[in-house]
């Protein structure tokens, strides 16, 4: 579930599919990479947004056999939620070992999603099961659980609310406490619909989202919607990658000011920095 060459990519600015038309099942390969508005490859306009490479400061190690859905850094350790029937977890994970240090199995009718991590406690989705579990973030010992309408996919927060994805152009902010519904933006980029929004995290007063089945991260104003820039992660070497074994997986330490990413199945977990695009020359 949840590469496409990059010129596909980049080169379009059309309306992405609807969810009805282009999601695979849970264990599916898509056999084509979804139509989402990502950076148009034209001339600049002032209505272009700006798009950031990248540069690997680090590299660690990742189990490989999981099947990641959300990514956490708190206080000097990754939170990681992963996926498939039979398969969910959550983990507690020494980053530079890639050793699990916790872990707590999903029951097997639940397919596990995105996190985020609140007030000591952790927070995570699921897919179709419209649950959200609350464990203490201690013990990983669950504390209660709440339930949502529709699909589950990211999970993050900005200090006050829950902001949840659900694999549409929406993002959702709930009440942490009640996990009761505050508001919703729609995610646009030079006036189109983004869809396909995964994995979240909140970095610097920025929503930053993975584009699922591309190599894309969309960096999303939370007050209107509109994407401010995009960070290409095209080429992070990461061999033997099924199909299926997507970009997924964004966390960010605020103290050090450090960018990780990783996807599915991926072996290796990179600290990146953004590279700033180079600036475009006026015409004489």
């Amino acid at each position: 579930m949840k590469r496409a060459k990059r010129a596909l990519v980049i080169a379009t600015l059309a309306v992405g599919c609807g969810l009805g038309a282009c999601q695979p099942s849970a264990n599916q390969v898509a056999s084509a990479p979804p139509s989402n508005p990502t950076p148009s490859a034209s001339a600049p306009t002032e209505t272009t947004i700006p798009t950031y490479r990248y540069r690997v400061v680090n590299t660690f190690p990742h189990d490989k056999r999981a099947f990641t859905q959300g990514l956490v850094f708190h206080n000097g350790y990754l939170y990681e939620g992963t996926g498939l029937y039979g398969e969910s977890s959550l983990r507690k994970v020494d980053l530079r070992t890639g050793r699990v240090l916790r872990l707590h199995r999903l029951a097997p009718e639940f397919f596990g999603e995105g996190i985020a991590i609140l007030n000591d406690k952790i927070y995570q989705l699921t897919w179709r099961e419209g649950v959200c579990f609350v464990y203490d973030l201690e013990s990983f010992r669950q504390i209660t659980q709440f339930r949502y309408y529709g699909e589950g996919w990211g999970l993050t927060t900005d200090g006050k609310y829950l902001i949840m994805s659900d694999g549409s152009d929406t993002i959702t902010f709930r009440d942490p406490e009640t996990f009761v519904e505050v508001r919703k933006i729609q995610v646009r980029a030079q006036g189109k619909p983004v869809e396909l929004l995964n994995e979240l995290e909140y970095i610097e007063g920025e929503i930053w989202a993975n584009i699922w089945y591309s190599e894309m991260i969309a960096r999303i104003d939370p007050q209107t919607g509109m994407v401010k820039a995009w960070v290409d992660l095209e080429g992070l070497p990461v061999p033997n990658r099924a199909s299926e074994d997507v970009l997924n997986g964004i966390a960010y330490d605020p103290q050090s000011k450090r960018i990780f990413v990783t996807g599915k199945r991926w072996g290796k977990l990179f600290e990146i920095e953004l590279v700033p695009p180079e600036p475009t020359s006026k015409q004489q």
